[in-house]
């Protein structure tokens, strides 16, 4: 799978750009504010249907103009196809093959991205929903129906919350509402988690011997969800479901009491455990460094097993947050099955055989040359 070609319309400070790309090593080259990690945004915005910089889409769209366009050539599975997203004041429309797809749930996976920038080493060390959002984000793109329930949990979140917020003002309200959204979401927190669940399975299998190589046969890594009810990947989701059914009753005094939902798949967590012991509070740097890049390559393989083919790579200013030695194992690994997109001040003190045979792109103030 890559990206033959991107063209942009009015997106941050590209009024116009067409480039075609190499399907193995790209780097993109460029000052502070000059638009590399728009470029790479954009791609991922063209899988995804969202920034992973902003939730505020009018940033998206150059001032004084009406629309952003991100246009894609793809290859995939030996085709070629075009991908469309289109973000005005109006909304938001996603085109496969030409055709406007009515739910962007039937849009995601039809090209396959994994980025890892700076703020991913946080993936270990930093909250809560860091983690959930990369569970989110990878499941979405090798299960299209994990985005749909993920939709309308949140939806009827937003609508449980509202609820229980008007409750937490009078105490003595009517709880047949909140019962009859607390069933919907129990619905569709079981179905979220079951998939969690089997996402982990297959993430422990390529990332702990991926670990395993990069911490040079001296450390074991160990993965483990941390729901907020008491159940285990080997429930299924008619006991998921009894669990949330038992402890939302347990709970919902205190959470009319707080006005907010206190458990689901909103606040669960990942734990990483090296050697027997959670990185996040007792791994040293290094380790949760060594975590998160395990986690960022078995994603990539988790990827490729998944849907056949070896997803877009888009390293944005990662290479200089890393010493040589996991730098080398990043480049060695990629090394010509991934077409990867590079983001860099420059490609001094990188000395590896990969960016040798790379094509260079340089940016300045939204433009780019060869």
């Amino acid at each position: 799978m890559h990206i033959e070609q991107l063209t942009l319309n009015n997106y941050r400070n590209y009024e116009g750009l067409d480039i075609t790309f190499d399907d193995k090593i790209n780097v993109i080259i460029g000052e502070n504010a000059q638009g590399k990690t728009n470029l790479m945004e954009a791609i991922y915005l063209l899988a995804f249907t969202k920034s992973h910089r902003t939730s505020r889409e009018k940033e998206l769209i150059q001032w004084d103009k009406e629309y952003a366009k991100i246009e894609g050539r793809i290859t995939k599975r030996n085709q070629s196809f075009p991908l469309e997203i289109i973000i005005s004041a109006k909304g938001k429309k996603a085109k496969f093959n030409h055709l406007e797809q009515p739910r962007l749930s039937d849009y995601i996976g039809a090209l396959n991205v994994v980025m890892f920038a700076p703020e991913d080493l946080t993936i270990v060390k930093g909250p809560p929903q860091i983690r959930r959002r990369f569970m989110d984000m990878e499941l979405g793109q090798i299960q299209p129906t994990y985005v749909y329930h993920l939709g309308q949990y949140q939806k009827i979140l937003k609508q449980r919350n509202a609820v229980l917020k008007q409750m937490q003002r009078n105490f003595h309200q009517d709880k047949s509402i909140l019962e009859i959204l607390t069933d919907q979401l129990i619905s569709h927190a079981a179905t979220l988690m079951e998939k969690r669940f089997v996402f982990l399975d297959l993430l422990r299998k390529w990332a702990i011997p991926i670990h395993h190589g990069i911490s040079r046969k001296l450390e074991e890594l160990e993965i483990a969800y941390a729901p907020t009810i008491d159940v285990t990947e080997n429930d299924n989701k008619d006991k998921i479901e009894s669990m949330y059914m038992n402890k939302f009753r347990e709970v919902q005094e205190k959470e009319i009491e707080r006005g907010t939902t206190l458990i689901g798949p909103h606040r669960d967590d990942l734990l990483f455990y090296v050697n027997g012991k959670n990185v996040q509070v007792y791994g040293s740097q290094g380790q949760q460094r060594t975590t998160a890049l395990s986690v960022k390559l078995a994603e990539i393989e988790l990827i490729c097993h998944e849907v056949g083919e070896y997803p877009v790579l888009l390293l944005d200013d990662v290479l200089s947050e890393l010493d040589d030695y996991r730098q080398s194992h990043l480049l060695s690994t990629i090394q010509g099955k991934v077409q990867t997109f590079v983001s860099t001040t420059s490609v001094e003190g990188i000395n590896h055989e990969t960016l040798k045979k790379a094509e260079l792109y340089h940016v300045k103030d939204g433009k780019i040359v060869t």
